[in-house]
């Protein structure tokens, strides 16, 4: 029997993508009236009513093309025919040229000793040409959990503007551990790497500006920054970082927790956070900082 290949046709059809499951399967309806999701974005492996396999993409609200692709799944057996409905979609979504968008999925913890559903479909999106860029670490600070007192070495201000938060994003990439920045940098400068992140994510969200803070010494001197934040989906510390000439003096446990707390006085559920598995000192800070490691994710790219 003929298998066919397409995008939902409207909300109506979105049971047929739910037929397959995974965790994000109860946000896609309020990401469809958002905007963050499209019907012609959740495509479909069909045959004779029987779905097979299907992907789906996600953007910001108002944006024209998918920013990233975070379902993927397909029926034991299938893998050759969810490499066929990611191809054929790719061939709608990405213009000529283009890489087409990050792929994303969330494992647990220790996915690699228990989650048997994961390498199948790592190993499908590696036969068309994607590759595991980085995993991270989703990490979760809780309501009731301590946050480290304020101990006087640092003062918190605003940012003078988005100037200065560009200045000071473009000083914080020299040296990272971010896989993202890192390989951005093979392709960027410093500074395209802070307009691109900064235009294209932190003014994009819809929690004040006003939350954002400058770490100084007391003299007044710049030595990090944390954006404190809130996505669509609830409060996130949205970026950390320390400048180079200031690592490894202790500093990011204190600007931690200075954002933690700007973040805690508006009663939050929770505040998530993510960092790769192989930034060590980052990890370490948020574990300090009582932040839990309940989930992982892992980044593919075409880049």
């Amino acid at each position: 029997m003929h298998v066919t290949f397409r995008p939902i046709t409207g909300p109506d059809e979105l049971p047929l993508f739910l037929r397959l499951t995974y965790e994000l399967d109860g946000e896609v309806p309020g990401d469809l009236e958002r905007g963050n999701r499209r019907p012609e974005w959740l495509w479909i492996a069909e045959r004779d009513g029987e779905v097979l396999a299907r992907a789906g993409w996600w953007a910001r609200p108002g944006a024209t093309e998918p920013y990233l692709m975070d379902f993927f799944d397909f029926a034991d057996g299938h893998a050759a025919t969810g490499e066929a409905l990611v191809r054929a979609a790719l061939e709608r979504l990405v213009p000529a040229g283009s890489a087409p968008p990050e792929y994303i999925r969330f494992v647990p913890p220790d996915w690699r000793q228990g989650d048997t559903a994961v390498r199948p479909r790592l190993a499908a999106l590696e036969h068309l040409g994607a590759r595991l860029l980085v995993e991270r670490l989703r990490l979760e600070w809780r309501p009731g959990t301590q946050i480290a007192p304020d101990e006087g070495r640092l003062r918190f201000r605003g940012f003078a503007g988005p100037g200065e938060a560009l200045d000071l994003m473009t000083r914080a990439v020299e040296g990272t551990l971010d896989a993202h920045n890192r390989a951005d940098l093979e392709r960027m400068s410093p500074r395209a790497v802070a307009e691109e992140h900064f235009h294209g994510e932190l003014e994009q969200w819809p929690s004040p500006q006003e939350w954002w803070r400058v770490a100084t010494r007391p003299g007044g001197e710049p030595v990090g920054f944390v954006f404190p934040a809130r996505n669509d989906y609830g409060p996130i510390i949205a970026y950390i970082a320390v400048l180079p000439e200031h690592r490894g003096h202790g500093y990011v446990d204190a600007i931690l927790a200075e954002g933690t707390r700007v973040l805690a006085a508006h009663d939050i559920p929770r505040i998530r956070a993510n960092t790769d598995a192989g930034n060590v000192p980052m990890a370490r800070a948020f574990a300090r900082a009582g932040y839990v490691n309940y989930q992982n994710q892992l980044d593919m790219t075409w880049q």
